[in-house]
């Protein structure tokens, strides 16, 4: 068997073309169940976000795979695979299974360490397992992903660096003034960056927020939409008067705010410090107000200062994280050679399971007196005998079924119980479900 990862990113296709290449929600289930029913196709996940778009199967052989995972990518959005050779990203085996560890820890998205795709990357997975369309290789596989991934989150806090200037911004004043529930809050601006910002500030607590923008109706949306209120722009002054925190996001090519405008509102306000944060480009607070003795003025490049700084701080993160992902490709394909030796494992203890079946009939033949107890005694007895003998031999087979000579062990350690015959067939079904977890299969005692 082998795996394969096949799709587009934001590194090598452009959002025209990525936008026109996602996976519905609702048409999700008839594209996992359709390509786990193509040609050599046994099992399915498909990760569709905004950045990215990868179908990873599991085929019986790569030529095959490569071909219809490829045909059935480009014939979903009704193309050709010509058109999306350009685009189109193929990896086979190892490096498949490098890319989705890199993935699922953020080590593959725009923004580097981001956590979000953790959960995109488990939803996927979970989806498909519902749906039937995974089995033993990628049941271990992806949830070995998420296990890499959460680790590396706890071990490394790569996330902990914002590098998003509204999310430094937000994580810059709870540094300053602690926490934001209780602290009041003014926007002015209704563009895209106000709204990135209050999505932060919000999710860090804010709970007191106005919203004040020269077109009201762009301002009454936006503070409606994050349960603030919004004000006419010509009560500016007294909104700034009365907030804590202002934020300013306008494409207004002067200053609203200015050392001589903003003087007379801080004597209302005693000693009480304001915090004034401008995200505007150009900058919308002249920066002589800095030299109030109330405010404390933060622009954009003290901002951009902290983004790049966080950003050589998740770089060295990501650094300490390619270790892990490394280890944790070792331990699946330690686990990947283990599947060989569940059926001798498994057709061993079925021969353990007929030799006592055996014993106990001659047992029932010579010993008709006995009683029910004295049976499950002597039966108890000889399972527990039968056990003993074969726990040694079968944990040092699956020691070396992981070697580099394991399949000549696996097929000696056949010979030896006359069992040749499960050393050279393929896993059923049955003995591929008990591969992926603790099994009777795998620690061979009977019962």
């Amino acid at each position: 068997m082998h795996i394969l990862s096949v799709g587009v990113d934001y590194k090598n296709t452009p959002v025209r073309v990525r936008e026109a290449l996602t996976f519905p929600a609702a048409e999700l289930e008839k594209a996992l169940t359709g390509l786990r029913e193509t040609k050599s196709i046994f099992e399915t996940v498909i990760l569709s976000t905004c950045n990215r778009t990868e179908i990873y199967v599991v085929c019986d052989q790569l030529h095959t795979g490569r071909y219809y995972t490829k045909q059935y990518f480009a014939g979903w959005f009704h193309l050709t695979p010509e058109s999306l050779k350009p685009f189109l990203v193929l990896r086979e085996d190892q490096e498949a299974i490098r890319h989705l560890f890199r993935v699922t820890c953020g080590l593959d998205s725009m923004v580097l360490g981001e956590t979000q795709i953790l959960g995109q990357v488990r939803h996927a997975f979970l989806t498909a397992q519902q749906l039937g369309t995974t089995g033993t290789l990628f049941n271990e596989l992806f949830k070995q992903a998420l296990t890499v991934a959460k680790h590396a989150q706890d071990e490394t806090q790569i996330n902990d660096h914002p590098v998003s200037v509204s999310y430094a911004a937000v994580k810059l004043l709870q540094d300053v003034t602690g926490p934001l529930n209780e602290k009041s809050v003014l926007m002015i601006g209704a563009g895209e960056m106000s709204c990135l910002a209050l999505k932060h500030l919000m999710s860090s607590g804010v709970r007191h927020l106005t919203v004040i923008n020269r077109t009201k109706e762009k301002a009454d949306r936006l503070a409606g939409q994050f349960h603030g209120r919004s004000v006419p722009f010509a009560s500016l002054d007294a909104s700034i008067a009365g907030s804590d925190i202002v934020f300013a996001s306008t494409s207004s090519p002067d200053y609203l705010i200015t050392k001589a405008s903003l003087a007379p509102l801080l004597a209302a306000r005693d000693t009480r410090p304001l915090i004034l944060v401008d995200i505007g480009v150009p900058r919308n607070i002249d920066p002589e107000t800095a030299r109030l003795e109330q405010v404390r003025l933060f622009d954009i490049d003290d901002l951009e200062r902290i983004v790049d700084q966080n950003l050589e701080a998740r770089r060295r993160a990501a650094e300490r994280i390619t270790p892990l992902i490394t280890a944790q490709m070792d331990r699946y394909a330690e686990w990947l050679h283990t599947l060989g030796v569940v059926p001798v494992i498994s057709a061993l203890r079925e021969k353990a399971l007929s030799i006592h079946s055996e014993m106990m009939e001659r047992i029932d033949h010579k010993l008709p007196e006995l009683t029910e107890r004295e049976r499950k005694v002597f039966s108890k007895q000889a399972k527990s005998m039968i056990n003993q003998l074969l726990r040694e031999p079968i944990t040092r087979i699956k020691e070396l079924s992981g070697s580099e000579h394991g399949k000549h062990a696996i097929e000696h350690f056949a010979e030896i119980f006359d069992i040749e015959e499960a050393a050279h067939s393929g896993m059923s079904g049955k003995q591929a479900d008990a591969a992926a977890s603790p099994s009777k299969e795998l620690n061979g005692s009977i019962s």
